[in-house]
């Protein structure tokens, strides 16, 4: 089954606390999850981000909820314990303890301050009230991502080719490849090669060189045309080539390269958007966040 969401797991953990005794985060997932049939991938299954898995999270945010609301407490770091609120409630408990549920506790109310999660919107489309904040978060980082990326190909498109060609260069360049711009900016569209339509340096020492074929087109990218490219490397006795293009390669073009010498990477519209987003060309930083959280070790002097 998919991963409950951080409100379906509040009730269940409450039980799980309710011989009284003390007991720690990892144990309580490791109940939790054979409670819900979770699977190890399961369990295991990130964030967006890559840093958290997505069960932890949500098992950890249960926890906070119900801190906060006093119906646990937090005797020391990692563990958690039942309190005399918690133990009354579970004398008659709901069904399933939710945000709202928790909002008749005024510790709690205070702890969501003046905003409740169904007030947090992406855009004009409201998130999902059973994620996590953490989750609540990523989901309107990748929509206000998908809009950019969106964006930024659509303005590609409608720019000159020789604009596309000089963005191309600027990007290899962002990502560490050929060195600086005026080293690296007559690489595209100097060659005079049918196929080719540069070169560019793998690295900043020109150890190995990577042949370019920069294609602004708005239509799918078949079989053919990557042949005629790798052709083109052929006679230049070339190891690696990228093909980049503003639209898309079809799954032939895809099988195509993967049982092939020399080595061809496909680059679309949609995954040149992302690099361009990835490693700021074309973009500006308007806002910047710092998610903190609680330095225990901080405390463990206290």
């Amino acid at each position: 089954m998919a991963v409950p969401d951080f409100q379906s797991l509040m009730l269940p953990l409450l039980r799980y606390a309710a011989d009284g005794n003390e007991h720690s985060i990892a144990e309580a997932r490791s109940h939790l999850a054979r409670e819900f049939n979770l699977t190890a991938a399961e369990q295991e299954e990130l964030l967006p981000t890559g840093r958290t898995s997505r069960y932890a999270n949500r098992v950890s945010w249960a926890k906070t909820y119900l801190s906060q609301a006093g119906l646990l407490c937090v005797p020391r770091r990692g563990h958690f314990q039942i309190t005399d609120l918690g133990r009354e409630l579970l004398k008659s408990p709901p069904p399933r303890i939710s945000i709202g549920f928790l909002e008749q506790y005024p510790e709690f109310v205070k702890f969501r301050s003046k905003r409740s999660d169904s007030d947090v919107h992406d855009g004009d489309r409201p998130l999902p009230p059973e994620g996590t904040p953490e989750e609540n978060l990523e989901a309107a980082h990748q929509s206000i991502r998908a809009s950019l990326v969106s964006e930024l190909l659509s303005r590609v498109k409608s720019c000159p080719p020789e604009f596309f060609e000089r963005l191309v260069v600027d990007v290899l360049i962002a990502m560490g490849y050929g060195g600086t711009r005026s080293e690296s900016g007559q690489a595209i569209g100097k060659s005079g090669d049918e196929g080719i339509d540069g070169i560019i340096s793998e690295d900043r020492l020109g150890l190995d060189i990577v042949y370019l074929q920069a294609k602004r087109w708005d239509g799918t990218v078949g079989r053919p045309e990557i042949q005629k490219f790798v052709g083109a490397l052929h006679g230049r006795r070339a190891k690696k080539g990228v093909f980049i293009t503003t639209g898309v390669f079809s799954s032939e073009a895809f099988a195509y390269v993967e049982h092939i010498d020399p080595k061809v990477v496909l680059i679309d519209g949609h995954r040149l958007a992302e690099f361009m987003i990835d490693f700021g060309v074309g973009v500006t930083t308007t806002r910047t966040y710092h998610l903190k959280r609680i330095d225990m070790d901080f405390f463990e002097e206290a």
